[in-house]
């Protein structure tokens, strides 16, 4: 007999589902609210989770992954109405056994949920992980997320595609993939695929004998051969010219090199993760990237999320880089003040974790001999973000129509933290004021997360039920 968690704020649907657990022996426990339905999974064993997407008190993919991780591990079965392709895609990155859209026939239930039940009867509980992860910071669900493929790619000698912005730390995580491995004692081979000029590729990757061409008085080694018996990590794959990638996708099959000039290629043993920041199969589609060695690269997969999804995470890296800035630099270490937390969370931060410890290194810098952090020790563009200024205030609105402001009139011309903090606002209160209080409504129009939506509410003053908080006035 399985245990079975069934989730959803539709008393028929719950019903239903129920009484064909029930009818195959199993046992069975019901919650009609999100929050609810995450307490049970957290306080009981299931085998298998029924999970509806939405409901009044949030959306299910918010607290997916933490039912995943939940002390049993449950199978998870999307059952919805609502969601689509993007929101099976989220699911599955999530870990989701399967997703089933209403209405359905009860096939198309029983079928997922006899294969799982089969797949839990037959795995073995791996025992805990403890991974090397000193320089990733952070414990917040889309980290973890990562850190668990991290844990599963460790065991394995399958190639890594990490994906994400600018400044996530695509090679802390790849650093963590070796560090891990099996090949932790082999060597690990960073190289930017952006910095290697089309002509020398073939002479980085694979190295020369003397001789081979002008200008090669010795002989040298390629990143493919130093990189044997353990890790090749290449950054900026998305850059690597056409016919380097014909020339890595041969080494990758064949476990062959021939550096120029030799006469015999030599066999390497090593395991390649790579990194991108681009979308590696939009340029397949243009042409720019072979999707044979997409193929290739993309074994298993870790999508970074930017700094901005990551909660207190960013507190959490905030606290470890200035106690860090602080022993480099043989000073005391600093406290941080609340102000300056609350400017940190309202910067989008477009440069991710990287920006943020360039802004932290720079305010170390300047507090001198302060004992404590404030707002005044960040760089102005920084500390203007934090502003809560209101539309029709003459020193902070942002003309709607920048283009109109006369040429010589500077003054009127606001920077771009000002012009994109009242301009975000305006943006906000008009989803407000159009779905008149629908949560659900406001997630579909402004196409971002519920958690994401309310932390812009707040950020702003805002609420679904009014437009304006505090003085000034609102529209």
């Amino acid at each position: 007999m399985a245990s079975f968690l069934i989730v959803d704020d539709d008393p028929k649907i719950l019903m239903f589902l129920s009484e064909l657990v029930e009818s195959q022996g199993h046992a069975c426990d019901q919650a009609l609210t999100l929050k609810q339905g995450l307490g049970l999974c957290l306080e009981n064993p299931y085998d298998i989770v029924l999970l509806d997407l939405e409901f009044p008190d949030g959306n299910a993919l918010e607290v997916l992954p933490d039912m995943i991780r939940s002390p049993s591990s449950p199978e998870v079965i999307i059952i919805t109405g609502t969601g689509g392709i993007s929101g099976a895609k989220l699911a599955f990155k999530y870990g989701a056994w399967d997703f089933i859209q209403k209405p359905f026939i009860m096939e198309e239930v029983f079928l997922p949920v006899s294969r799982a039940l089969e797949y839990r009867k037959g795995k073995q509980q791996p025992p805990p992980v403890q991974l090397k992860r000193e320089k990733i910071i952070g414990d917040s669900a889309v980290i973890q997320n990562c850190l668990d493929t991290v844990a599963r790619a460790s065991a394995t000698r399958v190639s890594v595609l990490i994906s994400g912005e600018t400044g996530t730390g695509k090679e802390l995580f790849a650093r963590a993939i070796h560090d891990n491995s099996q090949r932790a004692s082999g060597q690990f081979i960073p190289i930017n695929c952006g910095a290697i000029p089309e002509s020398l590729a073939e002479s980085t990757f694979f190295g020369h004998c003397k001789g081979a061409f002008t200008g090669a008085d010795t002989e040298r080694q390629g990143v493919v051969c130093q990189a044997d018996q353990g890790t090749l990590f290449l950054d900026e794959i998305g850059e690597l010219p056409l016919n380097a990638q014909i020339a890595l996708l041969r080494v990758l099959q064949e476990k062959t090199v021939r550096p120029i000039g030799a006469k015999q290629e030599i066999p390497v043993d090593f395991r390649l993760v790579s990194a991108t920041n681009q979308d590696l199969e939009q340029m397949v589609r243009q042409g720019r990237f072979r999707q044979d060695l997409l193929f290739r690269l993309r074994s298993m997969a870790i999508e970074l999320p930017p700094l901005r999804d990551r909660g207190d995470d960013l507190e959490k890296i905030t606290l470890h880089q200035v106690h860090r800035a602080c022993r480099e630099n043989h000073i005391e270490i600093k406290g941080i003040s609340p102000d300056f937390i609350s400017v940190l969370i309202s910067n989008p931060w477009p440069g991710n974790v990287r920006e943020l410890v360039s802004a932290l290194e720079a305010a170390v810098a300047a507090s001198c001999s302060d004992p404590m952090l404030y707002p005044k020790h960040l760089p102005p563009e920084y500390r203007a973000a934090a502003l809560d200024i209101r539309p029709g205030e003459p020193a902070g609105h942002a003309p709607a129509d920048i283009h109109g402001i006369q040429d010589n009139d500077c003054d009127a011309f606001p920077t771009l933290p000002r012009y994109r903090q009242n301009t975000e606002r305006q943006y906000l209160e008009a989803v407000i004021r159009r779905v008149q209080g629908d949560r659900k409504k406001a997630c579909t129009l402004s196409g971002i997360s519920q958690a994401r939506f309310y932390e812009l509410l707040k950020k702003h003053g805002l609420s679904l039920s009014r437009t304006g908080a505090g003085p000034g006035p609102s529209t």
